[in-house]
């Protein structure tokens, strides 16, 4: 590496952590080592004389409390969590709480604060958000090419890795120790190898694992080879992409009937449409728009992370596209939002939303008209979704655990009716590549856990 780039490297990850980082206590491999043997040694000797001291009628259960606090800090260091002040102070809060606790005949209470302290000391040190850094990553964004979830890298509750010349960059956001990350890189294709392994030591030095919500196959591959301080990935295919090539793509045959129905009856309904940039919508527009989400009584989205987008329509996000439909009357019936990237040759739609009394077909009549769109405007590929585990709802003949994850799948339906998507996305016959969740077995009830509350939990707003 040249000088120039170190001091490109140092420059780009202060800009990316400023804001949170923290003071803390960092420790060589060797002393670590050290401080792990030394807790746990300790931590049996406190067990050992807590039971001695039992036998001889003396209550000392605050030598286990401290033991198992000593075995949480142990774990903690070999996780490489560094011990941060914050927590390090918070420690102390409840040690003294915990003393008084003690002092005031309630070891019970006391016990469990004690026992706190190792976990409060070796927390996981946390991600913010980082808004600030919105048009640096959508110009990634804008040249990142065959990524169907690229645009969605601007989600305002994403913090970002760049690499060192900022040609590249990882999206993700920690939650119960894991950084997760959301979908495959932006940028530069050929940096992302490097940009891998480095987030991995990255990760490793910050204590936490890494688990990846929605790679591609390519990238699903390359997080094995190059994750070096996270070995043991394995990918477990979700669903896929659906994804319209403008060129090949026709409403003729048999197997687009329905959709041609659909079509037809919106032109006899007299439904037409528009073509809008985010940013260019009038003031009357997007108050029509926001009118339609409020109308399901879900309120504006603040949900999403890997696949979808917040602050819907207000013009934070750079180069969205609307797609508006209109009744018989030139009355708004429905929109759709889709985000560029690609160098303009690429759209995703992001969410589309539809009076309760719209016509029936106009979701597809708006996809229709917008291929026209794309093939006057140079634009080569359009992602309507991610279908989730098509083959589940595809087969009609269900295994024994095809049933059961059939079932499972279907409790999620108050968050999304995933076989209502897949009955709707299916009529474009534009089934693609597999995206895939990245986890290690040891870890697969925490990692779970992280992925599904980014996903689907409600966010803070931002401001």
């Amino acid at each position: 590496m040249t000088d120039r780039q170190r001091t490109l490297a140092r420059a780009t990850r202060s800009s990316t952590f400023t804001g949170y980082r923290e003071a803390e206590f960092t420790t060589t491999p060797l002393a670590r080592a050290v401080l792990i043997t030394l807790a746990l040694v300790v931590s049996m000797i406190l067990v050992y004389e807590a039971h001695y001291t039992l036998h001889e009628g003396t209550d000392h259960g605050w030598f286990i409390a401290v033991s198992l606090a000593g075995i949480l800090v142990a774990r903690g260091l070999y996780l490489q969590r560094p011990i941060t002040l914050p927590h390090f102070a918070a420690a102390v809060m409840v040690l003294a709480v915990a003393s008084l606790a003690y002092r005031a005949a309630h070891p019970a209470v006391g016990f469990v604060l004690l026992a706190s302290t190792g976990l409060i000391m070796v927390l996981p040190r946390s991600s913010k958000p980082q808004p600030d850094q919105l048009y640096r990553v959508a110009e990634l964004v804008g040249r990142t090419e065959n990524d169907a979830i690229a645009p969605f890298a601007m989600h305002s509750s994403k913090t970002y890795y760049f690499n060192a010349d900022s040609s590249a960059a990882i999206g993700y956001r920690t939650r119960f120790g894991f950084a997760v990350v959301a979908g495959d890189p932006i940028g530069d294709r050929s940096a992302f190898s490097d940009l891998l392994s480095e987030f991995s030591t990255f990760a490793i030095n910050h204590g936490w694992r890494v688990a990846v919500l929605g790679a591609s196959p390519d990238l699903a591959q390359m997080w094995r080879r190059r994750a070096h301080e996270h070995r043991g990935l394995r990918p477990i295919p979700i669903g896929r992409d659906v994804v319209i090539d403008v060129d090949e793509f026709s409403l003729v045959g048999r197997r687009f009937r329905n959709l041609r129905q659909a079509v037809s009856r919106t032109k006899n309904f007299g439904v037409t449409t528009e073509m809008v940039y985010e940013s260019d919508l009038t003031e009357a527009q997007r108050t029509a728009l926001l009118g339609i989400v409020d109308e399901w009584g879900r309120g504006r989205q603040t949900r999403g992370f890997s696949m979808i987008l917040d602050h819907l329509l207000d013009g934070r996000n750079p180069n969205m596209l609307v797609v508006i439909g209109k009744d018989e009357h030139g009355e708004i019936a429905g929109f759709q939002r889709y985000g560029i990237s690609g160098q303009g040759r690429e759209l995703s739609l992001d969410v589309p939303w539809r009076r309760k009394d719209a016509p029936n077909g106009l979701d597809e009549r708006m996809i229709i008209d917008l291929i026209d769109y794309a093939r006057e405007h140079d634009v080569r590929r359009i992602s309507l979704a991610f279908a989730p585990f098509p083959e589940i709802f595809a087969e009609k003949e269900k295994t024994r655990l095809g049933k059961l994850v059939y079932v499972l799948v279907h409790l999620g339906d108050p968050l999304i009716r995933l076989e209502s998507l897949y009955r709707f996305l299916r009529k474009f016959h534009a089934l693609a590549d597999q995206r895939y969740v990245l986890i290690r077995w040891r870890e697969v009830v925490l990692a779970a856990a992280a992925l599904l509350t980014l996903e689907f939990a409600p966010h803070r707003r931002e401001h």
